[in-house]
């Protein structure tokens, strides 16, 4: 028989928080990465090392399973729930900022308009 291993009840609520605040798929995170880290020298032997921070890191968080976070990864994971939350309460009105603001939670594998 086959034990699972009992997680900390806060790496449950973060992990739980984490996937909610981060709603873009790891493949579209990866693809808008890639495009936001295309600069001259981007696209080097291996494109996935030059992807833009903290996205980089969001983006090997969702590759792991609960049980196989390091205490790292729940550090990223906790400082991407407070920049998404911290962005979306500060929406700006319209114009280029509503652009920018966009973006930046897209770097952080937030889309805004993706319904909850």
């Amino acid at each position: 028989m086959v034990r699972e291993a009992r997680l900390d009840p806060e790496v449950e609520v973060i992990w739980d928080d984490f996937h909610a605040e981060v709603n873009v798929p790891s493949e579209q995170l990866r693809r808008w990465l890639l495009t936001r880290g295309s600069g001259e020298e981007a696209f080097g032997p291996n494109p996935d090392l030059n992807l833009p921070e903290p996205g980089r890191r969001i983006l090997q968080v969702l590759t792991k399973r609960k049980v196989d976070l390091t205490p790292d990864d729940i550090e990223v994971m906790r400082n991407a729930i407070e920049r998404i939350r911290a962005l979306t309460a500060a929406k700006p009105s319209r114009g280029n900022a509503d652009d920018e603001w966009r973006h930046s939670l897209l770097d952080l594998g937030h889309d805004v308009l993706i319904e909850r």
